[in-house]
């Protein structure tokens, strides 16, 4: 793969993970526009224990060459590389985005959430060409991804979910679904279940108390988060062989579904857009409009700079 490739691919991984920090758009959404969505699911389905003690097995064997060559063809054919690079990708720009989102989302709700709306509008709009309504089965699938995703769109605000850190291994479990299902957002279901704030929290608190050298102050934030990723890696690779299997089984209806799913979740940036501006006048809609435009351009410009690269 050409270092040109490995960006690229580094790239779409910081798109996903901008995308997974933000209320109302998926990273799998992100996948899905950038030709990677596929290729993602698979490997990560792929992922078996038992290759991975294979690889295991190997260690001890490594000061050798055939065994490095072994190794590293195995990573390969597992597809390992892509997964690793995508995942600096994801985390760093989480780390990043979290941090702008904490204070956008408090200061500026209106405006964020109007970008938020451009993004997965303009996002239906690029994918539609993946919608087959040709049989009932396909119908029937639209349907209740629409319905799904505007049902669950209205965010709660109340801590619904009592604390600990048993609960945010359930809730990073259930919340990294989003990685690989379009439409519905993991940030999204934090807000649902109450644990947005918490885990904004404690990435900014992680964060600065890093910066700081200040180990006390990072070790509770940091346990957080360390749950939190480890429910994350339970729930992506079990829930991946489940949209692995619907695709190989029932593409068309499959993606029809996903792409209805994005048309349901507008809802949810629909609502917080008319909470802080339920005027629509002056500045604040100009602003609001702006912002929109801003994020539908976004996602048509990543999608017109979507290459064919051999990554």
């Amino acid at each position: 793969m050409s270092g040109r490739a490995w960006l690229v691919v580094y790239l779409k991984g910081a798109a996903m993970g901008a995308a997974d920090a933000v209320p109302g758009v998926s990273g799998g959404t992100i996948a899905l526009i950038t030709g990677i969505y596929e290729r993602l699911v698979g490997a990560i389905a792929a992922l078996e224990p038992a290759e991975a003690l294979g690889l295991l097995a190997l260690v001890p064997r490594l000061g050798r060459q055939d065994a490095r060559e072994e190794l590293w063809e195995a990573l390969v054919g597992m597809d390992v590389p892509f997964l690793l690079l995508l995942g600096v990708g994801v985390l760093t720009s989480v780390i990043t985005v979290a941090n702008i989102v904490h204070v956008a989302y408090n200061e500026f709700p209106g405006v964020t959430f109007a970008f938020f709306f451009g993004l997965i509008a303009a996002s239906v709009v690029v994918l539609l060409g993946e919608v087959e309504l040709d049989t009932p089965g396909r119908v029937a699938a639209a349907v209740l991804g629409f319905v799904f995703a505007f049902v669950v769109s209205p965010q709660g605000q109340a801590n619904v979910l009592p604390g600990g850190l048993p609960v945010l291994f359930v809730v990073g479990a259930v919340a990294i679904c989003a990685m690989v299902l379009p439409g519905v957002s993991g940030s999204l279901i934090l807000i649902t279940l109450g644990k947005y704030q918490t885990m904004t929290t404690a990435v900014s608190d992680a964060t600065d108390a890093l910066l700081a050298g200040d180990a006390g102050a990072a070790s509770s934030p940091v346990s957080v988060l360390v749950v939190f990723s480890v429910g994350a890696l339970v729930g992506l690779l079990s829930f991946a062989r489940v949209v692995k299997w619907a695709l190989d089984s029932y593409r068309a209806a499959t993606l029809t579904f996903l792409v209805a799913l994005m048309a349901g979740a507008l809802r949810a940036p629909a609502i917080r857009i008319t909470d802080a501006n339920p005027e629509w006048i002056g500045a604040s809609g100009v602003a609001i409009v702006v912002a929109g435009l801003l994020g539908a351009g976004a996602v048509l410009l990543l999608d017109a700079n979507t290459d064919d690269l051999d990554y």
